[in-house]
């Protein structure tokens, strides 16, 4: 099996939710008017609460009730409503599979944690917050692509992470001869996001080389930095969790002081406390 065998079969796995991939396409449309985007979220009961739950969260810190839709998008912002679209659109498409040994929970857990962090790390890299917040999210889909693609050799993997206590990407390696990161590229291509966010899924884990950050960007760097640093806070609340390396080329490329660190280390913290409590209700 290579990397071009699972690429042509991305066509088999599920598609995004077929109202929610419309919702999210209404959003890429510059001149949508506040009112149509509000009437399109509220036929999603289950969005349109989670909208609100967003807006009246201590995030944002108002000090009064949001009460509609409308508001709550005022408050928020479209790009960050597209955000919270996104996010339930990708997990919707990935649902818990029973009888699977995989552990769902603790892998949306990081892929959360990961795309908080990348939205607190943009700043201080010049990126866009909500554009680093999806390549976070999404980092780590390719892994859902192979394990929908290839359960039983999927299973292999996860006992050779339990057998060589190795991070998931090596023991893909070890089974596939390649990891999630072209898979999860290929999918996101597939679901029609920028090619800025195909380019930095497909380079995040830098491996060191001096070429990749150039790949993929500083929209790569953001998310190879915040996925480790996800892994460090141990957010995903899975025992053997390990901190995949760190590109040394990454670190010094950031060049973040020890007081910087120490702020997002508290943002991720609360943005994924208030987001999980948020998609899981």
């Amino acid at each position: 099996m290579t990397a071009t065998d699972a690429i042509l079969r991305i066509g088999d796995l599920p598609s995004m939710p077929a109202a929610l991939a419309e919702l999210l396409a209404s959003l890429r449309q510059d001149d949508i008017e506040v009112h149509t985007l509000a009437g399109k979220i509220a036929l999603d009961q289950a969005l349109a609460a989670k909208v609100l739950r967003l807006a009246n969260s201590s995030f944002y810190g108002l000090q009064r009730k949001v009460t509609n839709i409308q508001q709550a998008i005022g408050v928020l912002g479209i790009q960050c409503v597209r955000t919270l679209v996104t996010a339930c659109a990708v997990t919707a498409s990935f649902p818990a599979r029973p009888g699977v040994d995989f552990d769902f929970n603790a892998f949306w857990r990081h892929s959360l944690a990961t795309a908080a962090c990348a939205r607190a790390l943009a700043p201080y890299f010049q990126q866009q917050p909500d554009m680093a917040f999806t390549t976070g999210l999404l980092h780590d889909i390719g892994t859902l692509a192979l394990l929908t693609l290839y359960p039983a050799e999927y299973g292999r993997v996860e006992a050779y992470r339990h057998d060589h206590d190795s991070v998931t990407s090596v023991a893909q390696q070890a089974v596939f001869g390649f990891d999630h990161a072209v898979i999860g590229s290929a999918l996101a291509a597939r679901w029609k996001f920028p090619q800025q966010i195909q380019d930095a899924l497909a380079a995040h884990h830098l491996d060191g080389a001096a070429g990749s950050i150039a790949a993929g960007g500083k929209l790569a760097l953001v998310t190879h930095l915040a996925d480790a640093v996800a892994h460090a806070l141990d957010l995903s609340g899975q025992e053997d969790d390990q901190t995949p390396p760190l590109s040394e080329q990454a670190w010094q490329a950031a060049g973040l002081s020890d007081s910087a660190w120490l702020d997002v280390f508290a943002r991720t913290e609360q943005m994924f406390h208030e987001t999980s409590y948020i998609l899981e209700n």
